[in-house]
């Protein structure tokens, strides 16, 4: 047993290290970040759920670092989108720190947060199982999404616009900066890196090509998150670095086992597992919501 200072609360390091483990396994297998599954998993362990998301930037933080020194030496990084897409985030995440703020002030955060994660986990994996069955039952090519990329989108459209020559792309700038303001915004509220929904709106918004949306999508979580672990100490003081260096070592670890076993799976298998996976956990999100606790009420402490 460990004691987290800032969570106030004695943890397992075992438990805490088997849990990361598996959520980093579960983010090399799938490719994205894992902060969608790391908070509610902390949630679920008991950790107080601001806690839970300010520790759990530090953790996509520090992976978004490692990661975004590979892309680079690979030369998959559009740093003029990825500094377009940060200039929203920041933006964003100062927004959301300020509502997070507010909502722990008036007592309400852990109730927002729950029903954030019910809708969010459940559509994800609702429109992963959906795309899973739709390939399984051959109406789509093997490998191939459901989702079509259009000739041209609102990016092309909209004013202000310029080139991104790393991308090929000559769109607005306002949609980048939009979609970065929302991920600022979520990964200060919820807790995640949001490249689950950064990865998919740029290749099929931004039209940008594949090969180097993962890179300049490590960019911009990586600015963000390191901006919402500052605020977040700053304003509320809920960032456990003891409980964060667990998450790290967990999850370092558990990502390179995933990325191994992930090389050899088909992509449908894997979207369908994270489905059924997301599902579940907004399952227990609901559960909480509508079943009384066993304590109606209980003493807490806020900020003053």
């Amino acid at each position: 047993m460990i004691y987290l200072p800032i969570a106030e609360m004695p943890v397992n390091v075992l438990l805490v290290l088997l849990v990361s483990g598996g959520v980093g396994f579960v983010s090399g297998l799938v490719g994205v970040g894992g902060g969608f599954i790391m908070t509610p998993a902390l949630i679920f362990l008991g950790v107080p759920a601001p806690v839970a998301v300010a520790t759990g930037a530090s953790q996509i933080a520090a992976t978004s670092f490692s990661g975004i020194m590979t892309q680079t030496r690979r030369k998959n990084v559009d740093w003029r989108m990825g500094l377009l897409l940060s200039i929203g985030g920041i933006a964003g995440s100062a927004m959301g720190v300020w509502l997070f703020e507010r909502l722990l002030r008036l007592g309400q955060l852990d109730l927002i947060i729950s029903i954030l994660y019910l809708f969010l986990l459940s559509g994800v994996g609702f429109l992963m199982l959906s795309e899973t069955y739709s390939l399984w039952r051959g109406r789509t090519t093997s490998g191939v999404s459901i989702l079509r990329r259009p000739a041209r989108t609102v990016a092309h459209t909209l004013p202000f616009r310029i080139a991104f020559p790393r991308s090929g792309l000559y769109i607005s700038v306002i949609p980048p900066l939009v979609l970065g303001f929302a991920i600022g915004a979520l990964a200060a509220i919820m807790g995640i890196g949001g490249g689950f929904i950064l990865i998919p709106a740029m290749i099929y918004l931004l039209r940008m090509p594949t090969h180097v949306v993962v890179g300049t999508s490590l960019f911009q979580v990586l600015i963000v998150s390191s901006l919402v672990v500052i605020l977040q100490s700053a304003a509320t003081q809920t960032v456990d670095l003891v409980l964060a260096a667990l998450l790290m070592l967990g999850g370092v670890v558990g990502a390179q086992f995933g990325a191994r076993i992930g090389a050899g799976l088909k992509n449908e298998h894997i979207r369908g597992l994270l489905g059924l996976l997301l599902i579940a956990a907004s399952a227990k999100f609901l559960f909480d919501l509508v079943i009384p606790p066993e304590e109606p009420y209980v003493l807490g402490g806020g900020l003053w």
